[in-house]
């Protein structure tokens, strides 16, 4: 298996890739919160979380996925109250428009999507464990909080001294700044203004915490020791550190051997967010006319550890980028040849992925040499040798990026087909080079001979 290298937040530097099983991975992503749409801000982590996943598969792995959906939190059961909806009516729209969302941005679904309300009985056993280790305790009105004090590294994954740090007593809020750690809520108990939305307890009627869900969901399905759990930025604290403290206190393990976290996708140099009223949803962008490969060129185009402006510039460069990879495709199908070899660029290409998902490197090597193969198309100098390579090389690129515009994926039936008329058409055998456009017309196929040699379009 090739040699990968990850920025793991917990250490703060580049580490080799080592899977707890041999060929496989265990991963582990955080998804929504199904309380609104996803805009483009939070694909910008989906799709870094996608090229992960992609890269893993083709160098080999065999990845088992699961993106949670967060479906009780204050934020649902907020909009539930405004909009007057209970709250699975809320949440089950949202999570129905999220996948719509995955799709459209031809991103490789997880294999699990576990929702965080049937899990509420795995929570609840969880925060029993921990209360009866002692690292968590129960308030008076029988929220249940877990005590920071209790263990001797919280803040090793933000980096946090809390000697140096303001704290006060706890927290029942899901999201705070880490200037003020404090212990954190497991479990809440009921309010009037969060209506009908409770979970019996041992401690009384209530909900979960946000943090409790997720690490009871990754390790129900990924085991109490996984490889790899990834998020935005902004969920290093408190989330994922929360994350930590729980779940190593609970299970008496490591947990999680490597975190990444990708950046923010920023409008006009302000972080895209949908409190700042600055977002753009998917459908809102595909409308305006930009292609779902547009959108993932843009989110690829920065490495996922940079802060990335999102702007009418970079759609439009993108665009270009895009067109330019599908025309020479469509250019190189005329003139394709049998051969299974790749260019010395393929594995320049290869290293840049796994030196960190090092996508832009990887880009400007794909892009250096779709230029070079343009001008020896154009110059009628291009063989039909490298005229595989290339085939090879941009399909291949396509494993990871999904650029291509799905007509112009042509199938390898079809493509053989192209070939051996193209070799019919060499030796003038017209009959056999007819036959061969009568068959791809059967398949749903339109051959086109022009001066480059023969085209296929899907018709």
């Amino acid at each position: 298996m090739m040699e990968i290298r990850f920025y793991n937040t917990l250490t703060r530097k580049k580490e080799i890739f080592k899977p707890i099983n041999k060929g496989k991975v265990s991963l582990y992503t955080c998804g929504p919160t199904v309380y609104n749409r996803a805009h483009i801000g939070n694909f910008r982590t989906f799709i870094f979380e996608d090229v992960l996943k992609r890269v893993l598969q083709l160098v080999g792995y065999n990845v088992k996925h699961v993106m949670n959906i967060t479906d009780v939190d204050d934020k649902t059961i907020k909009k539930a109250h405004e909009e007057n909806k209970k709250l699975n009516k809320i949440t089950s729209k949202y999570t129905s428009e999220f996948m719509e969302d995955l799709q459209a941005l031809k991103i490789l679904p997880a294999d699990l999507f576990p929702a965080a309300t049937d899990h509420i009985q795995n929570m609840i056993e969880m925060i029993s464990i921990l209360i009866e280790n002692k690292n968590a305790y129960v308030a008076d009105d029988g929220s249940v909080f877990f005590s920071i004090d209790s263990i001797n590294d919280y803040g090793k994954l933000a980096n946090l001294d809390l000697k140096r740090q303001k704290q006060t007593d706890r927290v029942a809020a899901d999201e705070y700044t880490k200037d003020n750690p404090r212990d954190f809520a497991l479990w809440k108990a009921w309010k009037v203004e969060d209506g009908d939305v409770f979970w019996d307890s041992p401690w009384g009627i209530g909900r979960p915490g946000w943090h409790m869900e997720c690490s009871v969901m990754s390790t129900k399905y990924l085991g109490n020791h996984f490889d790899i759990h990834c998020g935005g930025v902004d969920n290093i604290f408190p989330h994922h550190e929360n994350e930590i403290a729980q779940s190593c206190a609970a299970l008496g393990t490591e947990f999680v051997n490597i975190w990444m976290h990708s950046e923010h996708l920023n409008m006009a140099d302000e972080k895209m967010s949908k409190s700042l009223g600055n977002i753009k949803t998917i459908p809102e962008l595909l409308d305006d006319g930009h292609s779902a490969e547009s959108l993932r060129y843009v989110l690829i185009s920065s490495h996922y550890r940079s802060k990335l402006s999102f702007s009418s510039n970079k759609l439009d460069d993108a665009r270009k980028a895009v067109h330019r990879i599908n025309d020479i495709y469509n250019r190189l199908q005329g003139i394709i040849s049998d051969g299974n070899s790749f260019p010395n660029e393929y594995d320049q290409f290869i290293e840049a992925l796994v030196d960190d998902l090092n996508t832009p490197k990887a880009l400007g090597i794909l892009f250096n040499y779709l230029k070079e193969l343009n001008r020896k198309i154009d110059n009628d100098k291009l063989t039909d040798e490298e005229s595989s390579r290339g085939i090879l090389f941009i399909k291949k690129a396509d494993e990871i990026f999904s650029f291509l515009k799905d007509k112009t994926v042509i199938p390898d039936e079809i493509a053989k087909l192209v070939a051996k008329r193209n070799e019919a058409r060499k030796d003038k055998n017209w009959e056999l080079s007819d036959l061969l456009r009568e068959e791809l017309k059967e398949k749903g196929w339109i051959v086109e001979d022009t001066l480059d040699g023969s085209k296929c379009y899907s018709a």
